[in-house]
């Protein structure tokens, strides 16, 4: 079984090659770009990748690697690591390892470009050319069934009522705010028709929040803060540029069989 670090640094290689052969398929900015999957190239290795920080009240229930960088790994926290490995950490509460960037090399190196990856998916999701119109019912999203497309706000998005994504197994839905994303208590979000959390992109340049019993599908990939309250669930991946909070969430991979997601766990 190889180690954390070498089999990360082997899948970011080989997704480094295969994004960059994709970005040379098509020039970025061209129409057809818009309705293309965000490549997020090694941010794909982690179901949680923060910059600042990562905390649960436990006990939550996590599928996939966590990680941080480049702060340290004492700020991921709720999790009563076992620390006996200088190259990862694991708890009971994740079914993956905890990486951070004072974990033993390579780590921070792989962790760096990681975090990098995950800037560059954001800004790239943010540029997508709009295709389904601005301020879909000001924001207010609850009780819509979306097509796939890309749709941007200028105001919150706010889901007060189940709402579905509706299409194929390879259609892409990107939905940008320059606000937040709001999901009320005891809510979902729904695919239907084969459509897929790994093609739902949510950039976010505000706050997400997840509320209790919620449920919520896609990518986050936000600029802020991502927070999950209790009992609420995630299909999909966080990465966000400051911190997550999960209060007994379970913003994981587990309603999807890992071999439906690229690099669901890079570590086996």
């Amino acid at each position: 079984c190889p180690t954390p670090g070498s089999a990360l640094l082997q899948t970011a290689s080989k997704i480094n090659s295969d994004a960059l052969a994709r970005h040379g398929a098509a020039p970025q900015g061209e129409e057809s770009e818009a309705v293309k999957k965000v490549d997020l190239r090694t941010a794909a290795n982690y179901v949680i990748l923060t910059k600042t920080g990562i905390s649960t009240v436990p006990s939550s229930s996590i599928t996939g690697n966590i990680s941080i960088s480049p702060a340290a790994g004492t700020y991921m926290t709720g999790f009563n690591f076992d620390k006996s490995s200088p190259e990862f950490w694991t708890s009971s509460q994740i079914t993956g390892f905890a990486l951070s960037a004072t974990h033993s090399s390579p780590v921070p190196a792989i962790l760096s470009t990681a975090v990098s990856d995950m800037e560059t998916a954001y800004t790239n999701a943010s540029q997508r050319n709009n295709t389904q119109g601005y301020n879909l019912g000001d924001g207010n999203i609850g009780g819509m069934t979306l097509a796939p497309g890309v749709y941007t706000f200028g105001t919150d998005i706010n889901i007060n009522s189940d709402m579905t994504f509706s299409g194929g197994a390879d259609n892409v839905f990107i939905l940008q705010t320059t606000g937040k994303l709001m999901q009320a208590a005891s809510t979902n979000v729904i695919s239907s028709g084969g459509a897929q959390a790994k093609t739902i992109f949510w950039q976010v340049k505000g706050t997400v929040w997840v509320g209790s019993s919620a449920v919520m599908q896609g990518i986050l990939l936000a600029k802020n803060n991502v927070v999950f309250e209790s009992s609420s669930s995630l299909t999909g991946r966080v990465l966000a540029q400051t911190d997550s909070a999960l209060q007994k969430a379970t913003p994981a991979l587990s309603r999807v069989p890992p071999s439906n997601l690229e690099a669901f766990c890079c570590v086996t």
